[in-house]
């Protein structure tokens, strides 16, 4: 069985963003991934320019998994949704917890769980269900093997396969199959993959979303200050080792995040010789 290859982008919300984005997927999509994902903003903040995106993408014949989330929207919200979007062909869904938007705290978090139960209730087997999965753990997880746990519980509500966090250290995905695979997980979990372009974003959302920079790594890129282009060449090297690392130990797939950039994901692809 041949290896599974995606790539996400964020929805555009100018025009020339989604000028760009139309050429970001015409040159991506010549290298024949298996689908594209289209990400949800906090509390599907980004729902009508997700939405938008994915019916255009699929008008131009493209294979294209929205992000979804329950978020603020009640469950005959998301079911409309989720049934517009099996009428434009859409067979692929990526079912999150998501995050409410700010001023949205004191509403209940649907996780992950509930939703890929709901889909599947009313939908049956329709759309391979995607979850999200984290080698470094979940920021908000009790512990590690909490978080194991939580993943099993997504995959026995009937997830098909998991994207996971992007990360840089090998050794903390192979430690998290190894847990994955101690706690009976079976179902196929793809490394999400985050191409290394501007260091100072970067550290700000992986601060965040608790994804670690190896702390030599990260001196190296923050000692090229503004020399953009040496931190990049950096950053392509570095994923591309880790890429061949996984490979090597037989992952079935990659995930990248594009960012809504042809390079440096075309450049990985290609020193990989995909």
């Amino acid at each position: 069985m041949s290896n599974r290859y995606s790539f996400e982008f964020f929805p555009p919300k100018t025009p020339a963003g989604k000028e760009k984005l139309k050429t970001v997927r015409e040159e991506l999509g010549k290298l024949n991934p298996e689908f594209f994902s289209c990400t949800y903003g906090a509390g599907g903040s980004t729902r009508d320019n997700t939405l938008d995106t994915i019916s255009v993408m699929r008008e131009e014949g493209f294979s294209i998994a929205p992000h979804l989330s329950f978020g603020g929207d009640d469950e005959a919200s998301i079911l409309e949704l989720i049934e517009h979007y099996k009428s434009l062909g859409v067979d692929r869904i990526v079912a999150l917890r998501g995050d409410l938007p700010s001023g949205m705290g004191a509403s209940r978090l649907v996780y992950a769980q509930e939703l890929v139960e709901f889909i599947r209730k009313h939908t049956g087997e329709h759309f391979h269900l995607e979850v999200a999965a984290y080698p470094e753990i979940h920021p908000d997880a009790k512990n590690y093997e909490h978080d194991i746990n939580c993943l099993k519980a997504k995959f026995d509500a009937g997830a098909s396969s998991a994207l996971t966090q992007y990360f840089y250290n090998a050794d903390a995905w192979f430690y998290f199959m190894d847990a994955c695979d101690k706690a009976g997980i079976d179902k196929p979990i793809y490394p999400g993959i985050m191409p290394i372009t501007n260091y100072a974003n970067l550290a700000r959302f992986s601060r965040n979303c608790g994804a670690e920079i190896p702390r030599w790594l990260a001196h190296k890129l923050e000692g090229y200050g503004d020399d953009i282009e040496s931190a990049s060449k950096l950053g392509t090297e570095v994923v591309t080792r880790l890429c061949e690392q996984l490979l090597e130990q037989g992952v079935p797939g990659l995930h990248f995040y594009t960012m809504n950039q042809i390079e440096p994901t075309k450049t990985i692809w290609n020193n990989l010789s995909l």
